[in-house]
């Protein structure tokens, strides 16, 4: 006897050295690069109906997971996570305690 399929089951795995993740759902499956959001996802109706081998041609034009292996985007982002929080004076945190430190 098997096992209703009733919540979202994840597992982890690697392949060539990258790690992914595998959320198996009553919707159906999707694949995402370990730590990111947005991944492959694929339907159950279109696993069955065929539409699978289509969609997996068109991720792969694509290059869904086409990152280099040591997991960067290949975008430059900024240091330190982006945009600094805001003081209540309009300065940044860091430039708020600059000008308000005792020289």
């Amino acid at each position: 006897m098997t096992t209703p399929l009733e919540k979202t089951l994840k597992r982890a795995l690697t392949v060539k050295g990258r790690e992914y993740v595998l959320a198996i759902s009553p919707e159906g499956l999707k694949l995402t690069a370990k730590g990111k959001r947005n991944g492959v996802e694929l339907g159950w109706e279109s696993l069955i109906s065929g539409e699978a081998a289509l969609a997996v041609a068109l991720q792969a034009s694509l290059g869904t997971f086409g990152a280099p292996p040591d997991g960067s985007s290949g975008k430059i982002r900024p240091k330190g996570g982006g945009q600094r929080p805001k003081t209540g004076k309009g300065r940044t945190a860091r430039e708020g305690a600059a000008k308000d430190a005792p020289k």
